[in-house]
Protein backbone atom coordinates (compact mmCIF):
# COMPACT_ATOMS: atom_id res chain seq x y z
CA UNK A 1 0.00 0.00 0.00
CA UNK A 2 1.55 2.74 -0.64
CA UNK A 3 2.20 5.67 1.47
CA UNK A 4 0.66 9.27 1.79
CA UNK A 5 4.26 10.68 1.13
CA UNK A 6 4.56 8.35 -1.74
CA UNK A 7 1.46 10.04 -3.32
CA UNK A 8 2.41 13.48 -3.11
CA UNK A 9 5.65 12.22 -4.07
CA UNK A 10 4.31 11.89 -7.85
CA UNK A 11 3.61 8.38 -8.33
CA UNK A 12 2.81 7.93 -12.09
CA UNK A 13 1.51 5.33 -14.45
CA UNK A 14 1.54 5.70 -18.24
CA UNK A 15 -1.94 6.06 -19.39
CA UNK A 16 -3.48 4.43 -22.62
CA UNK A 17 -1.97 6.90 -24.76
CA UNK A 18 1.61 6.86 -23.15
CA UNK A 19 1.62 9.97 -21.07
CA UNK A 20 2.54 10.22 -17.88
CA UNK A 21 -0.91 10.41 -15.39
CA UNK A 22 -0.66 11.01 -11.63
CA UNK A 23 -2.44 8.28 -9.85
CA UNK A 24 -5.49 9.53 -7.21
CA UNK A 25 -5.09 8.25 -4.26
CA UNK A 26 -7.58 5.44 -3.05
CA UNK A 27 -9.92 5.81 -1.14
CA UNK A 28 -9.85 5.12 2.51
CA UNK A 29 -12.62 2.23 2.74
CA UNK A 30 -11.13 1.20 -0.41
CA UNK A 31 -7.52 0.76 1.37
CA UNK A 32 -9.33 -0.53 4.30
CA UNK A 33 -10.82 -3.33 2.44
CA UNK A 34 -7.45 -4.05 0.44
CA UNK A 35 -5.70 -4.20 3.96
CA UNK A 36 -8.37 -6.50 5.25
CA UNK A 37 -8.77 -8.83 2.73
CA UNK A 38 -4.82 -9.72 2.80
CA UNK A 39 -4.91 -10.38 6.70
CA UNK A 40 -8.04 -12.26 5.78
CA UNK A 41 -5.62 -14.14 2.67
CA UNK A 42 -3.02 -15.07 5.51
CA UNK A 43 -5.30 -16.62 7.89
CA UNK A 44 -6.46 -19.11 5.40
CA UNK A 45 -3.22 -19.82 4.54
CA UNK A 46 -3.39 -17.75 1.46
CA UNK A 47 -0.08 -15.54 0.46
CA UNK A 48 -1.31 -11.82 1.64
CA UNK A 49 0.32 -10.02 -1.49
CA UNK A 50 -1.66 -12.60 -3.34
CA UNK A 51 -4.89 -11.69 -1.56
CA UNK A 52 -4.40 -7.81 -1.76
CA UNK A 53 -3.95 -8.14 -5.22
CA UNK A 54 -7.49 -9.68 -5.81
CA UNK A 55 -8.76 -7.46 -3.68
CA UNK A 56 -7.23 -4.33 -5.54
CA UNK A 57 -8.94 -5.98 -8.72
CA UNK A 58 -12.19 -6.62 -7.73
CA UNK A 59 -13.16 -3.06 -6.54
CA UNK A 60 -11.57 -1.83 -10.10
CA UNK A 61 -13.93 -0.34 -12.63
CA UNK A 62 -11.47 -0.80 -15.46
CA UNK A 63 -8.34 -3.51 -15.92
CA UNK A 64 -5.05 -2.93 -14.10
CA UNK A 65 -1.69 -3.18 -15.47
CA UNK A 66 0.92 -4.57 -13.32
CA UNK A 67 2.57 -1.79 -12.95
CA UNK A 68 -0.19 0.25 -11.86
CA UNK A 69 -0.56 -3.15 -8.76
CA UNK A 70 3.06 -2.56 -7.71
CA UNK A 71 2.22 1.09 -7.01
CA UNK A 72 -0.75 1.14 -5.44
CA UNK A 73 -0.06 -1.64 -3.34
CA UNK A 74 3.88 -1.29 -2.80
CA UNK A 75 4.63 -4.39 -3.81
CA UNK A 76 7.81 -5.57 -5.81
CA UNK A 77 7.22 -6.39 -9.05
CA UNK A 78 8.19 -9.62 -9.30
CA UNK A 79 6.07 -10.28 -6.32
CA UNK A 80 3.12 -8.99 -8.29
CA UNK A 81 4.22 -10.69 -11.36
CA UNK A 82 4.11 -14.11 -9.27
CA UNK A 83 0.83 -13.50 -7.80
CA UNK A 84 -0.95 -12.63 -10.80
CA UNK A 85 0.48 -16.07 -12.27
CA UNK A 86 -1.34 -17.23 -9.01
CA UNK A 87 -4.27 -15.60 -9.66
CA UNK A 88 -4.79 -16.44 -12.92
CA UNK A 89 -4.16 -20.33 -12.38
CA UNK A 90 -7.03 -19.98 -10.33
CA UNK A 91 -9.42 -18.50 -12.46
CA UNK A 92 -10.10 -15.12 -10.47
CA UNK A 93 -8.58 -13.27 -12.33
CA UNK A 94 -8.01 -12.82 -16.64
CA UNK A 95 -5.59 -10.75 -18.83
CA UNK A 96 -8.44 -8.13 -20.69
CA UNK A 97 -6.77 -6.17 -23.62
CA UNK A 98 -7.10 -2.29 -23.55
CA UNK A 99 -7.16 -0.40 -26.70
CA UNK A 100 -3.80 1.37 -27.97
CA UNK A 101 -2.03 -0.40 -25.00
CA UNK A 102 0.35 -3.09 -25.23
CA UNK A 103 0.73 -3.92 -21.47
CA UNK A 104 -1.00 -6.73 -20.09
CA UNK A 105 -4.33 -5.77 -18.11
CA UNK A 106 -6.01 -7.89 -15.18
CA UNK A 107 -9.47 -7.57 -14.41
CA UNK A 108 -10.98 -10.05 -11.65
CA UNK A 109 -14.01 -12.41 -11.12
CA UNK A 110 -16.62 -10.47 -9.59
CA UNK A 111 -19.50 -13.05 -8.98
CA UNK A 112 -19.25 -14.35 -5.66
CA UNK A 113 -20.48 -17.57 -6.01
CA UNK A 114 -18.11 -18.20 -8.73
CA UNK A 115 -15.25 -16.78 -6.46
CA UNK A 116 -16.16 -19.23 -3.77
CA UNK A 117 -16.30 -22.28 -6.26
CA UNK A 118 -13.23 -21.74 -7.48
CA UNK A 119 -11.79 -21.33 -4.27
CA UNK A 120 -13.44 -24.18 -3.15
CA UNK A 121 -12.21 -26.00 -6.43
CA UNK A 122 -8.22 -24.72 -5.77
CA UNK A 123 -8.09 -25.83 -2.08
CA UNK A 124 -9.79 -29.48 -2.51
CA UNK A 125 -6.68 -30.03 -5.70
CA UNK A 126 -3.79 -28.94 -3.06
CA UNK A 127 -5.40 -30.17 0.03
CA UNK A 128 -7.91 -32.67 -0.13
CA UNK A 129 -7.47 -34.84 -2.52
CA UNK A 130 -3.11 -35.51 -1.52
CA UNK A 131 -4.65 -36.13 1.78
CA UNK A 132 -7.32 -38.75 0.30
CA UNK A 133 -4.94 -40.39 -1.36
CA UNK A 134 -2.24 -40.30 1.57
CA UNK A 135 -4.85 -41.86 3.77
CA UNK A 136 -5.63 -44.52 0.88
CA UNK A 137 -2.04 -45.71 1.12
CA UNK A 138 -2.09 -45.67 5.05
CA UNK A 139 -4.76 -47.33 4.88
CA UNK A 140 -3.87 -50.14 2.08
CA UNK A 141 -0.16 -50.61 4.00
CA UNK A 142 -1.93 -51.28 7.66
CA UNK A 143 -4.12 -53.76 6.13
CA UNK A 144 -1.11 -55.85 4.68
CA UNK A 145 1.10 -55.20 7.82
CA UNK A 146 0.14 -57.62 10.87
CA UNK A 147 2.09 -55.37 13.54
CA UNK A 148 -1.04 -53.00 13.49
CA UNK A 149 -3.28 -53.21 16.23
CA UNK A 150 -6.62 -53.41 15.89
CA UNK A 151 -7.48 -50.34 17.58
CA UNK A 152 -5.38 -48.44 14.78
CA UNK A 153 -6.95 -50.10 11.74
CA UNK A 154 -10.25 -49.35 13.10
CA UNK A 155 -9.75 -46.01 13.62
CA UNK A 156 -7.62 -45.08 10.11
CA UNK A 157 -10.86 -46.69 8.38
CA UNK A 158 -13.38 -44.59 10.37
CA UNK A 159 -10.98 -41.45 9.03
CA UNK A 160 -10.80 -42.87 5.67
CA UNK A 161 -14.87 -43.20 5.45
CA UNK A 162 -15.14 -40.10 6.70
CA UNK A 163 -12.95 -38.21 4.79
CA UNK A 164 -14.43 -40.23 1.24
CA UNK A 165 -18.17 -39.24 2.36
CA UNK A 166 -17.04 -35.53 2.79
CA UNK A 167 -15.14 -35.54 -0.43
CA UNK A 168 -18.15 -37.18 -1.84
CA UNK A 169 -20.66 -34.23 -0.69
CA UNK A 170 -17.65 -31.66 -1.93
CA UNK A 171 -17.65 -32.74 -4.99
CA UNK A 172 -21.53 -32.24 -5.54
CA UNK A 173 -21.64 -28.98 -3.83
CA UNK A 174 -19.00 -28.12 -6.57
CA UNK A 175 -20.98 -29.52 -9.85
CA UNK A 176 -24.53 -28.48 -8.56
CA UNK A 177 -25.82 -25.62 -10.88
CA UNK A 178 -25.76 -22.13 -8.63
CA UNK A 179 -29.61 -21.84 -8.86
CA UNK A 180 -29.77 -24.97 -7.19
CA UNK A 181 -27.03 -24.25 -4.21
CA UNK A 182 -28.55 -21.23 -3.62
CA UNK A 183 -32.12 -22.87 -3.19
CA UNK A 184 -30.06 -25.63 -0.97
CA UNK A 185 -28.52 -22.65 1.39
CA UNK A 186 -31.56 -20.61 1.08
CA UNK A 187 -33.60 -23.44 2.79
CA UNK A 188 -31.08 -22.67 6.33
CA UNK A 189 -32.59 -24.19 9.63
CA UNK A 190 -35.81 -26.19 7.27
CA UNK A 191 -33.38 -28.86 6.20
CA UNK A 192 -31.85 -28.76 9.97
CA UNK A 193 -35.49 -29.23 11.30
CA UNK A 194 -36.52 -31.53 8.71
CA UNK A 195 -33.47 -34.11 9.64
CA UNK A 196 -33.94 -33.54 13.42
CA UNK A 197 -35.32 -37.06 15.54
CA UNK A 198 -39.27 -36.45 16.00
CA UNK A 199 -39.84 -34.19 13.87
CA UNK A 200 -42.40 -34.52 10.67
CA UNK A 201 -40.14 -34.05 7.86
CA UNK A 202 -37.62 -37.48 9.54
CA UNK A 203 -40.49 -39.82 9.65
CA UNK A 204 -40.21 -42.46 6.85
Amino acid sequence: MTTDTERTAGTTTEGIAGETEALAPLPEPVERFILHWGDMGSHWGVNRSIAQIYALLYLSDRPLAADEICERLGIARSGVSNSLRELVGWKLIWRAPVRGDRRDHFEAETDLWEIVKRIAEGRKAREIDPAQRALRECVAAAEADPSVNGTAMTRLADMMAFVETMNSWYEQMLTMPKSSLIALISMGSRVVRALRPGSGGARG
